[in-house]
């Protein structure tokens, strides 16, 4: 085969250029994290030849012992980073470094705003760290060659940063990839061992492979980091502090976790998990098509990142590794989906997790307030995704209410509970599209007046929720739109259905084609009317959601109830001729309105309430 040797000038994607230039010109502040996602590549690159290694050992290439390598040359300013890992092809090389294909991407630039452009730790959360180099240096070559190739494959990358590229093919006997960097006049600090080896400690001090440092010309080099498995330690070995830098590197993150759990299991399965509960949200935590997961190790041999089987969705946010004794080396992503091993960690694992957040709920400072404000949304989709925890997600799920009247999320159900009046049997809440839709919900009047607390609801996921959330420690969960209310929250008058038999007939006949019926309310206290759905049917907030979504939803008619003694009520009980439909179709809207529902004709609900106003 011949091996393609022409040098190219190629040009960047346009997220690149843009991407380079808030890397060169907005980026300054800790720009040593440039070196702590160099080293990180260079140890997932080896990583990934011990995984494909596992069937091809000849991929070794008759040198086995991985490690990364820093370089300075302090008379050149140069700054080299190398590692002995699966390297890359020329298409590769185009693929991974010319293009990003990440729809991340994107939202990482949008991201890089105003303070947000000293945030490092975007870097690291959007895997563009490659491209921090030119946060320092003017100029950055690149040498690479795939496992398993000819020497004359190898392949030489190198940018100014400022829009293109050149590539060639040379001659490269050593397989893996090494970084150079041509260091700014005012980055010159990045040549000097002491400060080289301080941020090797502090950054990759357990990385799994040897990071030496040698400078250049010199015959030695020395091992800065510890080389070893921090997770295969005795717990009482490690300070926070190394925990805390251990999470960093893994989950390319700036901040300390929230929390962490370290356990050695020894039994049927024989196993260690390091599990981290992040203190901030990434920025694609809602991108369903990005795996997340665990990273999974068999006898401190990686096998893959995102190993999303060991932890169900609604975890996604977990950080951490699992160390597996027992599972072969070659295990796959499908071998994992059926393995019963597989099963009972990950089990264990979820009751780990659980208890961690259920420690922080417990809490006595604002740590759990942080967890909830980053995570509550994903949280609640385990209490229809982990039939078997249900119970114990529910308890730690938190929600505004009537009785703080505050947007904050932060009442239980246990507190609701603990607040239930005598003879009230269900938990009673509302669904709307935001917090002031809720709060003023017309259905909430009886409530407030009874003095019955009402969870509000706003979450897009919170109709998922309650829809797989149907009781809650023997205590029925009920939306204040659908159905009659029990006794608790009202009593009926007596006779009321004859007293005003002929006005809802008459409301009724005007409205046919819009409502199932018309009723009296038990709901309302202070507004004219309000919609109401069975108690099986699709509330309308779903219903605008699906709608919304693009799926087709059947049409269902509500129930008009009315409050007979509100003066619009008293007026259309008198209205004669066209002011009957005029004010039918008023009340239904307003009614409509109210629950944040959308007119079919606005202009004509403007004309015929001008009409009505001044008459």
């Amino acid at each position: 085969m011949t091996v393609e040797t022409r040098k190219e000038t190629l040009g960047f994607q346009a997220e690149i250029k843009e991407l380079l230039r808030l890397m060169i010109h907005s980026l300054y502040s800790h720009s040593e994290i440039f070196l702590r996602e160099l080293i990180s590549n260079a140890s997932d690159a080896c990583d990934k030849l011990k995984f494909e290694a596992l069937t091809d050992a000849k991929l070794y290439e008759n040198d086995p012992e991985l490690a990364v390598t820093v370089t300075w040359n302090e008379k050149t300013r140069t700054l080299s980073v190398r590692d002995n890992g699966i390297g890359m092809s020329r298409d590769e090389v185009v693929e991974n470094i010319g293009t990003i294909a990440r729809s991340g991407t994107r939202r990482f630039i949008e991201a890089m705003s105003g303070e947000a452009t000293k945030d490092m730790n975007l870097i690291g959360q959007f895997g563009v760290g490659f491209y921090s180099s030119f946060i320092v240096a003017d100029r950055v070559t690149l040498f690479t060659r795939r496992a398993g190739k000819s020497s004359e494959e190898g392949v030489r990358w190198e940018s100014a940063g400022e829009g293109d590229y050149t590539l060639e093919n040379v001659d490269r006997p050593e397989r893996g990839t090494e970084i150079v960097l041509h260091l700014r006049d005012e980055h010159a600090e990045y040549c000097d061992g002491y400060r080289l080896k301080t941020l090797i400690r502090k950054y990759s001090d357990h990385i799994g492979l040897p990071v030496r440092l040698i400078e250049e010309g010199k015959a030695e080099s020395e091992t800065v980091n510890q080389a070893g498995a921090l997770w295969a330690k005795p717990r009482q070995e490690i300070t926070e502090e190394q925990y805390h830098e251990f999470y960093k590197r893994i989950a390319h993150d700036s901040d300390a976790p929230l929390v962490y759990a370290h356990n050695h299991v020894e039994g049927r399965q024989n196993y260690t998990s390091l599990l981290f509960i992040p203190s901030r949200a990434p920025f694609d935590l809602w991108d369903r098509d990005h795996q997340r997961g665990l990273k999974l190790y068999v006898r401190r041999v990686f096998i893959m990142d995102d190993a999303e089987s060991l932890l169900p969705h609604y975890l996604r946010f977990v950080r951490g590794i699992i160390d597996a004794q027992d599972l072969p080396l070659n295990i796959s992503r499908e071998i994992l989906q059926a393995n019963s091993d597989i099963d009972a960690i990950r089990a264990a694992c979820v009751k780990r997790i659980l208890g961690l957040i259920e420690e922080l709920s417990e809490s006595k400072d604002d740590r759990y307030n942080t967890f909830w404000s980053q995570f509550g949304q994903v949280l609640k989709e385990g209490v229809g995704e982990d039939f078997g925890n249900r119970e114990k997600i529910a308890s730690l799920l938190r929600f505004a209410s009537t009785r703080q009247d505050t947007q904050e999320q932060v009442v239980s159900l246990d507190d609701y509970l603990s607040r239930m009046i005598e003879g009230q049997e269900k938990i009673y809440y509302v669904t709307a599209d935001s917090f002031l839709a809720a709060k003023n919900s017309p259905h909430l009047e009886v409530f407030r007046k009874k003095g019955i607390e009402v969870l509000l609801l706003t979450d897009r996921v919170d109709e998922w929720l309650v829809a797989h959330l149907t009781e809650y420690k023997g205590k029925t969960l009920q939306s204040v739109t659908k159905g009659e209310l029990d006794a608790s929250a009202s009593e009926p008058e007596q006779g009321e259905g004859d007293r005003y038999k002929a006005l809802t007939e008459k409301l009724g006949e005007a409205l046919k084609d819009q409502v199932r019926s018309v009723r009296i309310s038990r709901r309302l206290t202070e507004s004219a009317a309000c919609l109401v759905a069975d108690e099986h049917e699709m509330g309308a907030h779903l219903e605008r959601l699906l709608k919304a979504a693009g799926q087709e939803v059947s049409a269902s008619k509500p129930h008009l109830e009315i409050n007979p003694d509100h003066p619009l009520i008293k007026r259309f009980e008198l209205a004669q001729g066209e002011d009957v439909a005029d004010f039918a179709s008023v009340i239904h809207d307003q009614a409509l309105l109210s629950e944040g529902g959308q007119l079919e004709d606005p202009a004509g609900f403007i004309r015929k309430f001008n009409r009505l106003l001044l008459n």
